[in-house]
């Protein structure tokens, strides 16, 4: 375990906010992993995980606490998988996810392509399932090493375990702990490469994607030439970090996409994208603990709580935040008077600091949306990012 320099978190994360903390840590072993983090937690005191910095927004005041940079490293091939044809991989939680999913593709194992150009780090893939363009961490995760905050012990956690849905997670929900390594399995093209001449990887399940790709949904195309996709639509979005631009100075999508009643998404103008939820899909039950209920609550209550065996379970369907955003009034590049926070030029999703912006000015701006939203459409967006010190 060692003792870092303290900066300030705005130095640490992407969206480019964040006061001093009292404390940091820096550790790149997972044995220091496990010590730095129990030693903290036998403190008692307030304490924050830090990985990429890409999904956290923090107040600039003072973090009265302990920073845990995770800085380990490590992708491990397995002996064992589930069957012929698959590879099995154990990585360290503080190894980069893009760095991983190149490496993979280079490998030749699909199943992750389409998460390419995601920032952050590995450990934190799971926590909130991440995904993108078709593809989510779910469907290639397979367990996690866990260091559980009630037994102070590692152990492993069957991803069926977690209850991993859109955007969320187990973890995400409430179980307190940290994610210390993931294993993911995956596809071996070696043989496709073999008989076909290239390394083919799933079946390509996003319009998007698949129009910039030239095919159709459901086809497949190298996993080298998906990769490469997805990275250029990313940047077109700016969702691709680079320092030079201000539009990804940000923590990527910042609302997740709310999921409605169909009977209240037919409410909605026609227009409205939505997109039908399987009934058994584990992120339509996660607890909320709210004082209001809005419509996406709503859905998530009515599965969560046995229904009556005479009634069918209510059909939910997935609407588009962006739509939403931007048909509530808000376009692209608009930020309130006398702030630097912005929604950015190239997606309506992501809020942005324009160069100076505080924490709060975020998160101003974040409230901003929720209410413009809400009075249009009678739905709360909910935030992706996780928030220190701030309110949104």
């Amino acid at each position: 375990m060692s003792h870092s320099s303290i900066v300030a978190l705005r130095e640490l994360t992407t969206m480019r906010v964040g006061g001093l903390p009292e404390r940091m840590l820096t550790v790149t072993t997972q044995r220091d992993l496990v010590d730095a983090v129990l030693a903290v937690w036998a403190d008692g005191g307030d304490w924050l995980l830090l990985g990429g910095g890409s999904n956290t927004v923090a107040s600039d005041e003072p973090f009265d606490g302990t920073v845990i940079r995770i800085a380990t490293k490590g992708i491990e091939v397995l002996p064992e998988s589930s069957g012929p044809g698959l590879v099995r991989l154990r990585v360290q939680a503080g190894e980069p996810w893009d760095d991983l999913v190149a490496y993979t593709v280079r490998h030749g194992w699909s199943g992750i392509e389409a998460l390419s150009g995601i920032p952050g780090l590995a450990g934190a893939a799971p926590i909130q399932n991440i995904g993108a363009y078709g593809q989510e961490v779910s469907s290639a995760l397979t367990a996690i090493e866990f260091l559980d905050y009630d037994s102070g012990e590692v152990e492993r956690v069957d991803a069926a375990d977690l209850e991993l849905g859109y955007r969320t997670s187990v973890i995400k929900q409430g179980r307190q702990g940290v994610v210390v390594s993931i294993e993911l399995e995956l596809h071996d093209t070696a043989h496709e490469r073999d008989v076909l001449g290239e390394e083919l990887g799933q079946p390509i399940a996003y319009a998007q994607l698949a129009s910039t790709l030239g095919v159709q949904p459901g086809d497949r195309v190298s996993i080298s030439q998906v990769r490469a996709a997805v990275l250029a639509l990313r940047a077109s979005k700016g969702m691709v970090l680079n320092a030079d631009d201000n539009d990804t100075w940000s923590a990527g999508s910042f609302f997740t996409n709310p999921i409605v009643r169909e009977s209240f998404a037919r409410t909605l103008p026609a227009d409205a994208p939505r997109w039908p939820m399987a009934a058994d899909e584990p992120d339509v039950v996660e607890p909320l603990d709210r004082p209001s209920i809005d419509p996406w609550e709503a859905a998530q209550q009515a599965l969560a709580a046995p229904a009556p065996s005479a009634e069918p379970t209510p059909r939910l369907v997935k609407l588009s935040a962006a739509w939403l955003i931007e048909h509530s009034g808000i376009r692209r590049g608009f930020g309130l008077p006398g702030t630097q926070a912005a929604i950015s030029s190239k997606h309506t999703l992501a809020i942005t600091n324009r160069g100076e912006a505080t924490g709060e000015e975020i998160a101003q701006l974040a409230r901003y949306v929720q209410q413009r939203v809400q009075a249009e459409f009678g739905i709360i967006l909910h935030p992706e990012p996780v928030t220190v010190g701030l309110e949104i």
